[in-house]
């Protein structure tokens, strides 16, 4: 069943629910129907024994009375008539039948056991018969008044088959008009299919059905969400693919000749140690590069983060704590300014922490060595100020893209770092502001 179709299933499923219901109202009218026949030729019956039984006994004597046949009384225009319709005899109590309808009263057995309805059967016949048994007042006579069982049922259903006919002819038509009416409404879900058929991996545009049912628009809405993510996947991939390529083949060409540089050096060790110490540079430079280009394309597929309350003081502290001797060692200083309580927020610690230390990174390689790199840290913002050469006003608003390095930068880097600040920033839903200073130097503030 399950490898059927659904229109296929739901045609199944409709015509076997029809039938049932169908038969179920079928029976159910055809019962309904001879009990009501039934109560009524039963009151039939019983009005008609009470007529005979109150007649004049001095109409009967010991002659048997014979009423003349409906054939012979009328010739023509006898109507409608059945013959087993009803039936009527007149006994005495010691069983001699005193009188009779002329036709299938004649052939009345006397089997009276009680008064009342009774089933029996006629002289030489082996139908039965419905009979009610009526004593006269007198108590000398008895009525017996009959109607075959067998009428009564093809009554019961000539009833039946007149009402429930039309319904009978008219189910082929309703199956048909449901076959069309599943076959209209999943069309829709074809053309979907279809679009899904010649649809290009790549693809990331959503599927356009206008008549789609109310329950599919939310399977229809997730396809679409689905391939635009899948878009955006690709899209990164292709991205980082590129920017990787393109940005690791200078550090990795730098290599290749200093590499070459050591191996022409031959009995030239000033050379030679030169060489292998730009090797080593470009070696740290290039790993530098890999990590952060592996640490974005992790944060641009990043959706869902761990995230848990933290104290952002102590993450600032200790991010400070971590650069203290490189900053000693280029001759700077870090000072901190935080409040005495805890600035408590929602995130992810480990890429706080790294959005921490590039940011300090990045105020340790451009500041001017003998001065100080401040940050200040209240409970709506994290500020990081060195006093570098700042940046022109026309880079301000390029500061965060991806490789963009402000012309005339004489320290080595691949503009990667405060596209790694920014990306988290947003992620905690943080604003990131860069700005230079009045006094000299550069800012970079964390608000929310």
């Amino acid at each position: 069943m399950q490898r059927l179709s659904l229109r296929l299933r739901l045609m199944m499923g409709f015509i076997l629910l029809t039938s049932i219901c169908w038969g179920a109202a079928s029976v159910g009218a055809w019962w309904q129907t001879r009990h009501n026949i039934n109560k009524l030729f039963d009151t039939q019956q019983m009005l008609f024994a009470k007529r005979l039984a109150a007649m004049n006994p001095e109409q009967l004597n010991h002659q048997l009375l014979k009423l003349p046949q409906t054939k012979k009384v009328l010739k023509s225009h006898r109507g409608e008539q059945e013959d087993d319709a009803l039936a009527f005899a007149v006994f005495t109590v010691d069983g001699r039948m005193v009188m009779n309808d002329g036709d299938n009263g004649k052939d009345f057995i006397f089997t009276w056991k009680r008064n009342g309805f009774i089933d029996g059967k006629l002289k030489g016949d082996d139908d039965l018969w419905r009979m009610v048994w009526l004593p006269t007042p007198d108590k000398k006579y008895l009525v017996v008044v009959g109607q075959e069982w067998e009428y009564r049922d093809e009554m019961t259903q000539d009833i039946v088959s007149a009402n429930l006919l039309p319904w009978l002819i008219a189910l082929p038509v309703m199956l048909i008009l449901l076959l069309w009416l599943v076959t209209h409404e999943l069309a829709p879900l074809k053309r979907i299919t279809r679009q899904l058929h010649y649809r290009s991996p790549d693809d990331g545009t959503p599927l356009v059905e206008n008549n789609v049912p109310q329950e599919v628009k939310p399977l229809l809405a997730e396809l679409n969400a689905l391939f635009f993510r899948v878009s955006e996947m690709l899209l990164r991939e292709r991205r980082f693919t590129s920017d990787a390529a393109h940005e690791l083949r200078s550090p990795l060409a730098a290599l290749k000749v200093q590499a070459e540089v050591a191996q022409l050096a031959h009995d030239d060790s000033q050379l030679r140690h030169h060489a292998l110490q730009n090797l080593d540079v470009g070696i740290d430079r290039a790993s530098r590069l890999v990590d952060q280009l592996l640490t974005l394309s992790r944060l641009d597929s990043a959706e869902d983060l761990a995230t848990e309350s933290l104290d952002l003081c102590q993450i600032v502290q200790q991010a400070v704590a971590d650069h203290y001797y490189q900053a000693q060692a280029a001759g700077m200083e870090i000072a901190l300014e935080a409040p005495d309580s805890a600035v408590n927020r929602t995130g992810n610690a480990l890429l706080l922490s790294l959005m921490i230390r590039n940011l300090l990174e990045n105020a340790l390689r451009y500041g001017q060595p003998g001065s100080g790199i401040w940050l200040k840290i209240d409970w709506h913002s994290i500020a990081v100020i060195d006093n570098g050469p700042g940046v022109n006003e026309d880079d301000l608003q390029r500061l965060g893209q991806r490789f963009y390095r402000p012309p005339g930068q004489q320290m080595s880097g691949s503009g990667l770092g405060l596209s790694i600040v920014s990306r988290i920033a947003r992620l905690h839903g943080m604003q990131i502001n860069f700005a230079n200073r009045s006094e000299g130097g550069f800012a970079v503030t964390l608000t929310w």
